[in-house]
């Protein structure tokens, strides 16, 4: 598979949050706004990055017995440094995020990479597993923090939208409007997954029995 399709993968077959259910956290926590959402995503993309890097790098060198540890602290420098960027440089981001930034630190997207990808793989095929990674996980979390902000506040990034014409559904930015909007992505996720699987195993079983027939 060429990294166009690992990529592919990454947002739909592959993708962490709606296909393994994993980040749950900040993916219910951040996403009552469009301009949040995306910029969790993107800053957890950029530690997961460097994080896989550096792991990968240092794979032979850190001790079994302390491997969780040592990830655990490399990616906690990562989004110590990150943070202050983010602070610096977008002190409003930096302002509603709150400690669901720093938080990043123990997400289990990240960990669970560290873990099982970049601890037994080469530096360039690490970044690219953030990169899948990281790329559906933005995703997510911009579709489900747009979907919130548009139908919740009538807004989408601070532009108005619905709200002078439709009355917003205040609902959905609170947390049961958030469970409602992923379990929605969730079931949706899985039904294409389960028709693509229904086509190809219908196409197998047309094909064998053609192939059984002109055997016999």
């Amino acid at each position: 598979m060429n990294n166009v399709g690992i990529l592919t993968n990454g947002i739909s077959k592959e993708n962490t949050v709606i296909r393994l259910v994993l980040g749950c956290f900040p993916t219910l926590a951040v996403t009552t706004m469009a301009q949040n959402g995306l910029g969790i995503g993107l800053i957890a993309t950029l530690v997961l990055i460097l994080t896989n890097f550096v792991v990968s790098l240092s794979k032979n060198i850190i001790p079994k017995s302390v491997r969780i540890p040592a990830y655990i602290t490399i990616t906690a420098g990562f989004v110590t440094m990150v943070q202050f960027l983010v602070e610096a440089y977008a002190p409003e981001l930096d302002k509603s995020l709150g400690i669901f930034l720093p938080l990043i630190t123990v997400n289990c997207i990240i960990l669970g990479s560290s873990e099982m990808f970049s601890s037994k793989n080469k530096p360039f095929s690490a970044i690219l597993d953030a990169v899948k990674i990281g790329l559906g996980f933005t995703v997510i979390l911009l579709v489900l923090s747009s979907i919130r902000e548009i139908i919740g506040s009538g807004t989408w990034m601070g532009i108005t939208l619905t709200a002078e014409i439709i009355p917003p559904m205040s609902i959905l930015t609170l947390a049961p409007g958030g469970f409602f909007v992923f379990g929605i992505l969730i079931a949706l996720a899985n039904k294409l997954s389960d028709n693509k699987i229904s086509k190809s195993t219908a196409c197998y079983g047309t094909n064998s029995n053609n192939t059984s027939n002109k055997e016999n």
